[in-house]
């Protein structure tokens, strides 16, 4: 390590608790602001070598701040968590029967799929955003997204028991009970 490498950091840490003054105004809890502070300064001590000496070190921690609470909260403002149905049971407009049960039947699938997978199927199928929107939001690659959006398809259409022309098809053993 380098004197000049040993110097930012010991200037990083040095911002430290104005870091997290400037994280509790824009998160409003304690303890996520340090969750804030955390990542922005791993997110600092891992680019550092990115940092420009005899520039801003506090302003450049800022903007890393900044930018880290903006994108998480892009990310969390398109997340609806309804763990036990609620939120849904709440609609004023109640679907007809079959309606209600294919959807029950989808939350209990959608349910079951990994997170990253629901994460982007909600942001592309639900909430309309492109691959790339959703990318810079999941904070991975263009690819990535698709990959995870096929595979949620594919495993939702499996687990509903769909065709390719997403119709709901009788489950084996309702055809042999016939």
């Amino acid at each position: 390590m380098t004197d000049a490498q040993a110097a930012h950091q010991e200037e990083m840490v040095s911002h430290i608790p104005a870091l997290r003054a400037f994280a509790r105004s824009l998160a409003k809890d304690s303890s996520r602001a340090d969750d804030l502070v955390q990542e922005t300064v791993l997110k600092a001590w891992s680019n550092l070598n990115s940092f420009t000496t005899g520039t801003n070190m506090r302003a450049w921690l800022f903007t890393i701040l900044r930018n880290t609470f903006y994108s998480e909260f892009r990310k969390i403002r398109h997340e609806v968590e309804d763990i036990d149905g609620k939120f849904a049971a709440q609609v004023a407009d109640k679907p007809t029967q079959d309606g209600v049960m294919e959807m029950r039947d989808f939350e209990r699938a959608f349910a079951q799929l990994p997170a990253d997978q629901r994460e982007a199927l909600t942001l592309v199928g639900a909430s309309g955003l492109t691959y790339e929107e959703a990318a810079e939001i999941c904070e991975c690659a263009v690819g990535t997204i698709k990959s995870r959006v096929n595979r949620a398809r594919a495993r939702l259409s499996e687990m509903l028991n769909m065709d390719e022309d997403n119709e709901m098809v009788a489950p084996i053993a309702d055809a042999s009970s016939a």
